[in-house]
This record gives structure tokens, sequence and C-alpha cells, in this order.
């Protein structure tokens, strides 16, 4: 998980290095394993890891969940609009969906509202290689569940070749932080450090 450098939360940063004495020097380092709705702004952008396509995986998704023939044979498949073997787009949403929730890893999840746009450009082949860009978009306060924010988001998938393969609208409910979950500030790092 590696937001590029527009990202808002880092997975690791320094907050502050207190040194209230010479021999008393206090680094203080914050994980931030899990997104809060408090850590995004309108702009932010992360890139995911790459996840690798089998023709194995490819397959077996059709048999369970769109079982068309250039998505189960490849010989049938070289017969096709397609001329090869391709993933359904509902094995590309899947595997979008899964690099995005490991990006940006949201605290107790995100809860889907809804989207609004989906579009398969391109077929995803065995042995591509996806990555997917996540673009915020809008974020509000929830006005139902204050605990809960509201993220627009848009998601482009592309592929080794930088071919887009898929682009999708989408909002979400996130987590806020509650007051015990708030980072540490640099004022009350260098305080904490002060009281060592």
């Amino acid at each position: 998980m590696k937001p590029d450098s527009h990202s808002a939360a880092p997975e690791h940063f320094i907050i502050a290095q207190s040194c209230p004495m010479a021999h008393q020097c206090v680094l203080v380092l914050v994980t931030m394993k899990e997104r809060y709705f408090d850590d995004l702004k309108v702009g932010d952008r992360f890139k995911s890891e790459p996840l690798s396509v089998t023709e194995k995986e490819l397959i077996e998704f059709a048999h369970k969940f769109d079982p068309q023939m250039f998505h189960l044979s490849r010989k049938r498949a070289e017969r096709s609009i397609f001329k090869g073997l391709i993933a359904s787009g509902w094995h590309t949403a899947a595997m979008s969906m899964r690099l995005f929730v490991q990006t940006l890893n949201f605290a107790e999840g995100a809860i889907g509202l809804g989207v609004d746009e989906l579009r398969w450009p391109n077929a995803v082949r065995p042995a591509d290689v996806l990555t997917v860009e996540t673009e915020i978009i809008d974020v509000r306060s929830s006005r139902s569940r204050p605990g809960y924010g509201i993220i627009r988001l848009r998601n482009v998938t592309t592929n080794q070749r930088s071919e887009i393969v898929q682009t999708m609208l989408a909002s979400a409910m996130v987590p806020r932080r509650t007051p015990e979950q708030q980072p540490v500030t640099v004022k009350q790092a260098a305080k904490r450090g002060s009281q060592i």
C-alpha cells in the first residue's frame, strides 16, 4: 500500500523530533495502518500495487459467474470478436475492487453507496498486470451518521501497457476517527517528549 506523492496519508511518517535536553531526544513515529474519512481531501490520488491475471483464475471466475465461451475456452475465444480469451468485465471489477480496498485500507471498511458509471474500454487478458489509481473527487460529512463521511471517487484500472481496462465512478461511506483515534500533533508530541 503506497500512496503517491499527492496522497494525504502516507503509511509511515514522522510527527516530531523533540530534544528537551541534548541527551533526551525523542522521535515520535506514527504508523497509519488504516485510513479514515479525516485523512482524505479532494484531489488525493492513490496508486495500487500491481496484480497479475492468470488464465486459470480468469476461467475459474467465468465458470462460476459469467459462463460465456470467450471467457471459458481459448479455442472458442479465438473465433470470437476478441480473437482470444478475455476476462469477464465482472472479474475485472472484482480485481479492481481488491486493489482499491488493499490500497486505501479503510478502518472498518468502505460501505458502497452506489456506482454511477462503470466502463470496460479494453479487455483484460491472461498475463495482464493490473493497477488501480483512485482519485478522491468529493468529500462531505454524513448527515444521518455523524461518525461517517461520504466520499466520491474515480477508479481507473490500467494494464501493463497503460491501456485503460476499467473506469468507475462511485460513492462510499467511510468512518471518521473518534476523539481517541485522533493523530498526535507536533505540539502534543513535543509536550510529551519534554515530560519524559
